[in-house]
C-alpha cells in the first residue's frame, strides 16, 4: 500500500461541465497547461499534456468539495461558498491557494420588496420577533446554505426563524408561500428582483468565486509536493505576467535617478537591474500605467519606447507554492 501511494499521481479535481469547466480549462491553458482526455470527451479522467504525475478528475462542484474534505483529491477548483457550507471548520481541512477570477456570486439574505421597513439585519430581527409574537411561530427561511445561514444569523443575533430546506428554485419560495424570506446565491440580483425580493443592505453573507484549493488531509509525500510546486510555478508565472507589461527603452540620459522616480510614480519593477552602460532598460509596468510611463521616459530623453505583453514571468519566489507548503507544514 505504501509503495502504491508513493507512485500514485497527484489528483487535480476540476468541474465536469458547463461554464465552470470551460473557465477552468481556460485558466490552465493560459498557464500553458492543456487539460486532455486521452480516452475521449465522455471520460471523467484526464491528464495535462506534457506534464507527468497529475491525474485530472472531472467532478461536479459539490463532489470536488467533498473529495477535498476527505483528502481524496489533492487540489481542486470549486467555489468558496461550497467549501464554507459543506466543510465544517473549513480552514483546518483545506488551503485556499488562489482566487481564480471567475464563478463570482454572493450568498445573500433576501426578503420581499414589500417589507419596506426592513433594510438591515437589525430590522429583520425586529420583524422576526414581531412575526413570532403575532403568528405564534417563527418565520420560515428557505435556503440551500443552512450552515452559512446559521452562522451569519447568530453573528447578528437573529434567532426567531427556522430553516426550510430548499430543493428547487429558492427565490420562488416566498411567492409560493413556503417561506417568508430566503438565503440564496446571486450574481446580479436580477432573478431576486424578478421574484419580488430585495437583498438586505448588510445581508451579504459571503462574496464567493472559484478558488484553487488544496486538501490538507491528502497524501502529500515529497513526490506529490514537487509535482504541485511545478504546477503552481507555471500558474504563478502566468498570474505575474498578467499583472505587467514589458516596457523597453534606451537613451543616453537614463540613470538611476530617473529609474527611481519611475519606480515610485508608476509602480514599475526593473527585473534585470538598472540601466546598462548603453542606456538600455527593461521595465515591468502595470497595464494602467504604461502610457504615462512612456510619456515620462520620452520627456527625459527617450526617442522610442516599446510596450509588449508578457506570457510568463518566473521568479525565484513562488508565492502560491509557498502558501501551500507553509500551511501543510503548519498542520503536521
Amino acid at each position: 500500500m505504501r509503495e502504491r501511494d508513493m507512485s500514485a499521481p497527484l489528483v487535480l479535481a476540476v468541474p465536469s461541465k458547463g461554464r465552470l469547466q470551460q473557465n477552468a480549462e481556460n485558466f490552465f491553458a493560459r498557464a500553458g497547461l492543456e487539460l486532455v482526455k486521452p480516452r475521449g470527451a465522455r471520460d471523467y479522467r484526464g491528464t495535462i499534456r506534457n506534464f507527468d504525475g497529475i491525474e485530472i478528475a472531472y467532478l461536479s462542484a459539490a463532489e470536488i468539495t467533498s473529495q477535498l474534505a476527505q483528502g481524496a483529491a489533492h487540489l481542486g477548483i470549486t467555489g468558496e461558498d461550497l467549501i464554507r457550507e459543506m466543510v465544517p471548520q473549513a480552514d483546518q481541512r483545506v488551503v485556499f491557494i488562489a482566487p481564480l477570477g471567475f464563478g463570482h456570486a454572493n450568498v445573500v439574505v433576501a426578503v420581499p420588496q414589500a417589507w419596506i421597513d426592513v433594510r438591515s439585519m437589525a430590522d429583520l430581527d425586529d420583524v422576526a420577533t414581531a412575526f413570532r409574537l403575532k403568528h405564534e411561530r417563527k418565520m420560515r427561511l428557505a435556503t440551500k446554505y443552512a450552515n452559512l445561514t446559521r452562522g451569519f444569523f447568530a453573528e447578528h443575533g437573529v434567532v426567531d426563524y427556522r430553516i426550510v430546506e430548499s430543493s428547487g428554485a429558492t427565490e420562488g419560495a416566498p411567492a409560493a408561500g413556503t417561506a417568508e424570506l430566503i438565503v440564496d446565491i446571486t450574481t446580479t440580483g436580477a432573478t431576486l428582483a424578478a421574484n419580488g425580493l430585495k437583498v438586505v443592505e448588510d445581508g451579504v453573507i459571503l462574496r464567493s468565486q472559484a478558488n484553487l484549493v488544496a486538501a490538507r488531509g491528502a497524501a502529500w509525500d515529497a513526490v506529490r509536493r514537487e509535482t504541485a510546486r511545478l504546477l503552481l510555478d507555471r500558474i504563478a508565472a502566468q498570474k505575474r505576467a498578467e499583472a505587467f507589461r514589458e516596457v523597453r527603452t534606451r537613451f543616453s540620459g537614463l540613470d538611476e535617478k530617473v529609474l527611481a522616480i519611475a519606480q515610485e510614480k508608476f509602480r514599475v519593477a526593473s527585473p534585470f537591474g538598472g540601466p546598462t552602460s548603453s542606456g538600455m532598460l527593461t521595465l515591468h509596468c502595470p497595464p494602467d500605467n504604461v502610457h504615462e510611463l512612456a510619456n515620462f521616459l520620452r520627456e527625459h530623453g527617450a526617442e522610442a519606447v516599446s510596450v509588449a505583453p508578457l506570457d510568463y514571468v518566473y521568479s525565484r519566489e513562488n508565492p502560491l507554492y509557498a502558501t501551500l507548503a507553509a500551511e501543510l507544514d503548519r498542520r503536521r
